[in-house]
């Protein structure tokens, strides 16, 4: 093993001793023709010294006009969600329903109450949470009225369970038939 080492061990050798390398043969120029397109650019051209400031400056700027058009992009979808969730609306009859009376305005409200059959024009979430505050006030404020609708009337004080019965039996009615509940 020792003699197999001994074969291999160049260092002590001269394997280059006997050759002669001229350095003026290595160098080579090259010709303006024969360099790459990036580096004749880099040659020619002087590039534009910048300071530190102005580089900050030029970073900052691509940084807000980068976060502008997020934005942007943004609030071009949002309108493009809400333009697509409007409904076309045919029929003008349930916006003149909704809209007060003119008497109704120039009494100041006092007069009689707009008909209740504007019950509504855009469609509500069905889920509690899903809704935005106003409508939950709204919600909650019609849900109290009716309440208070329901123990003012006599029917529901004579036998309260014989009056939930009844309405139930009539909603039901009115859901076979396709009427509106």
């Amino acid at each position: 093993m020792f003699l197999l080492h001994k074969d291999w061990d160049f260092s002590s050798s001269g394997v280059f001793s006997g050759l002669k390398i001229d350095p003026d043969t290595l160098v080579k120029k090259l010709d303006l023709d024969s360099r790459s397109i990036i580096s004749s650019r880099t040659g020619l051209e002087e590039k534009t010294v910048l300071s530190k400031k102005e580089k900050m400056k030029l970073r900052k700027e691509r940084w807000l006009q980068k976060i502008e058009s997020v934005k942007m992009a943004k609030q071009k979808q949002k309108a493009e969600a809400k333009r697509k969730a409007t409904p076309v609306v045919g029929d003008m009859q349930p916006l003149m329903e909704a809209l007060p009376e003119l008497s109704y305005l120039t009494t100041g409200g006092r007069g009689r109450k707009p008909p209740k059959s504007h019950i509504k024009a855009k469609a509500e979430p069905a889920d509690f949470c899903l809704m935005k505050q106003a409508q939950k006030q709204q919600l909650l404020e019609e849900e109290v009225a009716r309440f208070r609708e329901v123990i003012s009337d006599p029917q529901y004080r004579a036998n309260p369970l014989l009056a939930i019965s009844k309405h139930l039996s009539e909603r039901l009615r009115q859901g076979e038939a396709g009427e509106a509940l």
